[in-house]
C-alpha cells in the first residue's frame, strides 16, 4: 500500500511538473497558431501516440459512450476553451488564482456523490496552499482587476476540471488508463473541430518543420497530454481524486520557475514564500481519506 501511495505521489508530481511546463509551450506556440488550433493539434499527436501504444479497439455501451463524451468535454475542449478564452477578457493572474480552486471544487463534488469523504485536513490544506498561489501567482506585484466574463470563464474552467476527475473516477474502473485515455481525446478532437472551423483562423504549415514549432507541439501533444494524462489516471486510482487533484496547488510555481529559466522571468521573495505555503498546503491535505463516503458521515471528519 505505501508503495502504491509513493508511485502515485510520482505520477502526480511529474505530471504537474510537465503541465506547468506547458504554459510556456502554449506562449511560444500563440505566436504563430491560436489557442484552439494549439488545443487541436496536441490533442491529435496525443490520440495518434495512444493509438500506436494499445493499436486494440475499446467495446463500450452506449451509457459509457456518452460518458467518455462528457470526459472528452470538460477535460479537453471545453476546459482548454474557457482557461484560454478566459485569458482574454481578465488577468492571467485571475486566471490562474480561479482555476487553481478546481481542488476545493473536486473535494466538493466528490464527497456530495458520495466517491470520498470531505475532512477538515483538505479545507486547511486548501486555505494554506490558495495563499500561496495568490502569492506566487502575483508575483510581487500585487493588482486586482475583475472582469466578470473573464473570471466567470475560468470559474467554468476550474468547474469543468472538478466533473471531469469525479466522473473519470467512475468511468475507469477496471478499464485500462491507456484506453480511457484515447477515447476521451477522440471526443476532445470530435469537440474540439466545430471550435476551430468556427474560429476560422487559416492553419500555416510551413512553421511545422521548423524545430522550435515542431518540438513545443510534440512536448503538448505527446508528453503534456498522451503520457500525463495516463499517469494522472494512474495517480486517481493509487491516491483517490482529491488527493490527486490538491497537487494541482503547486502547478503556478512550476510555472513561474519554467518562464525564470526558459523567458528569463523573475521570481520575487514573495514567489517563493507562496511556494512554501503550497507545499504546506499539499502535505496537510494527504491525510488519507476513505474512498467510500458513510451514509451518516459528518461533512467534515
Amino acid at each position: 500500500m505505501k508503495h502504491e501511495r509513493l508511485t502515485g505521489y510520482a505520477f502526480a508530481l511529474f505530471t504537474i511538473i510537465v503541465w506547468g511546463s506547458t504554459f510556456i509551450s502554449s506562449k511560444i506556440l500563440l505566436t504563430t497558431y491560436t489557442p484552439a488550433q494549439i488545443m487541436l493539434t496536441r490533442f491529435l499527436l496525443a490520440y495518434a501516440a495512444l493509438w500506436l501504444l494499445r493499436p486494440r479497439r475499446m467495446a463500450l455501451s452506449w451509457r459509457q459512450e456518452l460518458s467518455f463524451i462528457v470526459l472528452g468535454l470538460t477535460g479537453c475542449s471545453v476546459y482548454f476553451y474557457t482557461e484560454n478564452s478566459a485569458l482574454t477578457y481578465t488577468l492571467a493572474s485571475n486566471v490562474s488564482i480561479i482555476v487553481a480552486a478546481a481542488p476545493i471544487f473536486t473535494a466538493i463534488l466528490a464527497h456530495l456523490l458520495g466517491q470520498e469523504r470531505f475532512h477538515c485536513g483538505t479545507l486547511l490544506g486548501f486555505l494554506v496552499a490558495f495563499s500561496g498561489v495568490i502569492l506566487v501567482v502575483c508575483n510581487g506585484t500585487f493588482v486586482l482587476k475583475l472582469n466578470p466574463r473573464g473570471d466567470l470563464l475560468a470559474l467554468a474552467a476550474a468547474g469543468c476540471w472538478a466533473v471531469y476527475s469525479v466522473l473519470l473516477r467512475h468511468v475507469s474502473q477496471g478499464l485500462d488508463p491507456v484506453l480511457v485515455t484515447r477515447r476521451t481525446m477522440f471526443w476532445g478532437i470530435l469537440t474540439a473541430l466545430p471550435i476551430v472551423i468556427l474560429e476560422g483562423a487559416p492553419y500555416p504549415l510551413s512553421p511545422l518543420f521548423t524545430p522550435v514549432v515542431a518540438g513545443n507541439l510534440l512536448f503538448l501533444g505527446l508528453i503534456g497530454s498522451a503520457l500525463c494524462f495516463v499517469l494522472w489516471n494512474k495517480a486517481f486510482r493509487l491516491l483517490g481524486v482529491v488527493t490527486t487533484n490538491n497537487f494541482i496547488y503547486l502547478n503556478p510555481f512550476v510555472t513561474v520557475v519554467a518562464a525564470r529559466l526558459v523567458l528569463r522571468e523573475p521570481i520575487s521573495p514573495l514567489a517563493l514564500l507562496g511556494a512554501i505555503l503550497i507545499t504546506a498546503g499539499v502535505v496537510v491535505s494527504q491525510r488519507p481519506v476513505l474512498h467510500v463516503l458513510p451514509k451518516k458521515a459528518g461533512a467534515c471528519q
